[in-house]
């Protein structure tokens, strides 16, 4: 196409002509961009001159200039004609640039009708359940110590990931042409380039785990199957058993673990014949136990997993028609009441591990004891592997308690003589102590989570390699729930003749797992719960000292094969002082929001006379109640709205929920489904240990200037593109296991949408669509740039910082919203998406508004007047007060 040009400056004579796509130029954005990127905009905007001369023909005044010139307007001194800035056609001064940026945005303190004279500005204690009996104690020092320690270590790793991160040429993922090819050369960089993730990318101690080609150090029993169901101590008081549940509507059976209540009851009540009026439901507090629970009964029962034996867990179900025992996790019973709440399509139900007091376990206590007064063939049994069995009794209408007897030994408790601060390397060297001077036999060692975990083993296996190979050999084996099944089922295998097996696990071991072998146990007294803060609305992780329940319940795990012995890292007195005699209940220190909005689904308004076992705290409550009317969720009068009803029908977080189906209303539902799946999983990047710099900027390609839900979106799409490929998850350092759980997770809500006829469709390359989806569902967190550090949080002010992984680190947005905040080295805020503010307001309007512009907002009269640094004067040498006087 030919273009009429001024001969003398080449300058374009007819701008306004549009010239063809293929007359563009390419520019370095486009040729830098993912293809995968789900938007077409630039990454970075560019202003044209011309646009900018049509904008403002004058330089701006500044801001005093303007304040003056308003005042001499206002007194008539000049007229406004007279001003370099004045618009004749419009007739008025130009709205000064930067206006959108002083937005100010304050919190709706109006109370819902419902709540009148209850709500936040009315509640006394807003601060975190306390769950500790003695915060001052020396387990409470010991926890702050191993959390100091922790970041410390946290800190060195950063440093190593820079220090390796400057070491790497820059441009290795690029195709590049060499004119002097040099084979030596090229291989470097392909090795450089990690094209696999294989066993040799992992750390030398997990390498050890996963155990090469070697399925199994032999086998774990010589007996069949059915000598193995008659040795359990259950067996013996079988037909004592279905006598007591044929007589009794509701039973609670007090047996410890290993006893054979989770595999055997079910199947002897099927054996009965419960099975003609329905289904045998029996609930686990996990997931891992529901599923490994099933695998092992249907083996027993004689029939393939999802027949007539099966599990259902959250985006999972693995039953079909002819089911007639089914295991699941607590949760998906309670969503089963949402449709049934008299559970018609069973027989019997059964609440096993019910000592652990999950929230759902506790919510399925008040729903069942209504159940059972409406269906007297309703059999109900509540399982317990802890003595507290009274209580629960007493709960349920004097019901009678069956005891199975244990086949424990007598474990010898020993404490040690003072506190122990740093109470990871104690426990370490406690191991290596037992195995290098006591007799055979295999240790438990209880841990507070993953990475405190994976850190012992990594130390154990580097301190065990210095000794030596004279020595014997110790197989380091952790248990946690995020582990593959396939690393977590070797905990189970006896170790070879000549070695010992050291179990490194969560609390998963204390109940829900029976590993027969272990004669030592090693006891620090700790454990990561979640606890609510009312203040910030928000679960946050938290180590704190385990009960004297949970502490006998882990000694107990000495005795199982033989007298044993535990190692309490605590004083005497602190386990009788500073441990509570049994844990608080989870519906006492977490976010009651999602529960609240089952029980309402359900038709429970009242949510103070519901029978709790053990009642919430008010605050928690109001709340819960609090947050899902800022959602819409509830109405005014506190009652379920259309969307809160449609909200409780998925199995998720409400905000979640709030976000997908406001996802179709703005279009980007398609988009918003792979974000919300990709948000109910972990661990998406993979970053071996010997090649994280490398995985940082495979990482990095992904990376969205919108922040990090899009770039989750463009992980999957990516993936999607290249047909699923595990290849090309291996190449960008991407887990094929999580993205595989999040298509099956994208699958289920997927039928939930189609179920209620919600579309699904695309926002094609429109991205604020989706940010406002994110917004809508997440507004409560909300932060703001801090010109001093980091970020503020709108509703408690709290300063917080992106995560270094974020998309969004080195671009530092002035409005961003996030998915959770991580307590690591500082408050860090997790998945975090850039926002317009004014979007708050218009999707919050309950809960947001604009500030008044004629009146000092909260947050301005809250910011101190400081002077400017003098170096030559004491820092409170400009002050004339009093106080200031009475300091000097």
């Amino acid at each position: 196409m030919l273009t009429d040009v001024d001969q003398d400056t080449g300058e374009d004579l007819n701008p306004a002509v549009a010239k063809p796509d293929s007359m563009r130029r390419l520019t370095t954005e486009d040729i830098l961009r993912n293809p995968d990127r789900p938007s077409s905009l630039p990454l970075i905007s560019k202003v044209d001159d011309s646009d900018v001369d049509t904008r403002r023909h004058v330089q701006r005044i500044s801001s005093p200039e303007r304040w003056e010139i308003k005042q001499m307007l206002a007194a008539n001194c000049i007229d406004k004609s007279e001003l370099p800035d004045f618009d004749e056609t419009t007739g008025m001064l130009p709205k000064e640039e930067d206006d959108d940026e002083d937005i100010e945005i304050e919190l709706v303190e109006d109370e819902p009708a419902f709540l009148s004279g209850h709500g936040r500005a009315n509640m006394q204690d807003l601060s975190p359940v306390r769950i500790m009996k003695n915060p001052d104690g020396s387990l409470a020092q010991a926890a702050m110590m191993q959390s100091a320690l922790a970041k410390e270590r946290r800190e060195q790793k950063q440093q190593q990931r820079e220090a390796e991160m400057d070491s790497i040429p820059a441009g290795l993922n690029k195709h590049w042409i060499d004119p002097l090819p040099d084979a030596e050369g090229r291989t470097l960089a392909a090795n450089m380039r990690g094209i696999g993730l294989s066993n040799q990318d992992l750390p030398e101690w997990k390498k050890h785990i996963s155990g090469g080609s070697k399925a199994s150090y032999g086998k774990k029993t010589q007996l069949t199957i059915l000598e193995q169901r008659q040795s359990l101590p259950i067996y013996k008081l079988k037909d004592d058993l279905i006598k007591a549940v044929t007589d009794n509507q509701i039973l609670i059976v007090i047996g410890e673990t290993g006893s054979g209540k989770t595999t055997q009851m079910t199947q002897y009540l099927s054996e009965a014949g419960f099975t003609a009026r329905g289904k045998i439901g029996c609930t686990q507090p996990r997931r891992v136990a529901a599923m490994s629970v099933a695998k092992r009964v249907a083996e027993e029962f004689g029939c393939r997993l999802g027949q007539e034996v099966g599990y259902t867990i959250r985006f999972e179900d693995c039953t079909s028609q002819e089911t007639v025992i089914k295991y699941m996790t607590d949760g998906m019973l309670l969503r089963e009441c949402l449709v049934d709440p008299d559970l018609k399509s069973y027989a019997v139900v059964m609440l096993d591990e019910a000592h652990e007091r999950t929230i759902h376990t506790d919510v399925l206590f008040g729903l069942l004891k209504n159940a059972v007064k409406r269906r007297p063939e309703l059999k109900l049994i509540v399982t317990s592997a802890t003595l507290d069995a009274v209580k629960f009794s007493q709960y349920f209408f004097e019901a009678p308690i069956f005891t199975i007897p244990g086949r424990t030994y007598p474990v010898e408790i020993l404490y040690t003589k003072e506190p122990e601060n740093d109470y990871l390397d104690a426990s370490l060297i406690t191991v290596m102590q037992i195995h290098l001077t006591e007799p055979p036999g295999d240790i438990l060692l209880f841990l507070t989570g993953q990475e405190e975990i994976d850190t012992a083993c990594e130390i154990l296996y580097e301190r065990m390699k210095s000794l030596g190979p004279e020595v014997p050999e110790l197989i380091i084996l952790p248990v946690y729930s995020a582990l593959p099944s396939e690393m977590q089922t070797r905990i189970f295998e006896p170790a070879p003749p000549g070695s010992r097996k050291v179990v490194i696990a969560t609390n998963i071991a204390e109940t829900s797992l029976t590993i027969d072998g272990i004669y030592y146990v090693v006891d620090p007294g700790f454990v990561k719960q979640n606890v609510y803060n009312s203040k910030t609305g928000m679960d946050s992780l938290v180590v704190t000292p385990i009960s004297q329940a949970q502490a006998k319940q882990r000694a107990g795990r000495a005795g199982r094969t033989g007298p044993g012995k535990c190692y309490r890292l605590y004083t005497e007195r602190s386990y009788r002082d500073e441990m509570l005699t049994t844990p608080v209940p989870e519906i006492q220190r977490t976010n009651l929001a999602h529960t609240v909005l089952q029980l309402k689904a359900m038709g429970i308004n009242d949510l103070l006379s519901f029978d709790f076992m053990d009642a919430p705290p008010p605050e928690s409550l109001i709340m819960a109640l609090e947050q899902l009317h800022s959602l819409s969720a509830l109405d005014d009068e506190g009652l379920l709205t259309r969307l809160g009803r449609r909200m409780a029908e998925f199995p998720m977080e409400p905000n979640l929920s709030k976000m997908l189906i406001m996802s179709v209303h703005l279009a980007c539902s398609e988009e918003i489904l792979t974000i919300v799946s990709m948000l109910s999983v972990q661990n998406v990047f993979y970053r071996p240990k010997d090649k994280q710099a490398l995985a940082d900027q495979k990482k990095a390609k992904f990376n969205q200037p919108e922040g990090d839900h899009l770039t989750l979106l463009a992980v999957f799409n990516s993936w999607k593109n290249n047909k699923f490929s595990n290849a090309w998850c291996y190449e960008n350092f991407v887990q094929i296991r999580t993205l595989k759980r999040a298509q099956d997770v994208r699958k289920q809500l997927l039928g939930i949408m189609d179920r209620h006829k919600l579309d699904v469709v695309s926002c094609g390359k429109t991205t604020a669509r989706v940010q406002k989806a994110i917004c809508s569902g997440f507004f409560r967190n909300a932060a703001k740039k801090d010109p001093q550090e980091g970020y503020r949080t709108l509703v408690d002010g709290q300063v917080v910082y992106i995560h270094p992984s974020s998309a969004l680190f080195n671009r530092q947005p002035e409005w961003v919203v996030y998915h959770e905040l991580v307590q690591t080295t500082k408050e860090y805020m997790r998945e975090v998406t850039t926002i317009d503010p004014k979007w708050m307001v218009e999707f919050a309007p309950a809960f947001y508004k604009f500030a008044d512009p004629t009146k000092l907002s909260k947050h301005k009269k809250q910011l101190r007047l400081e002077p400017l640094y003098n170096k030559y004067e004491e820092p409170n040498a400009w002050r004339i007060s009093r106080v200031r006087r009475r300091r000097n």
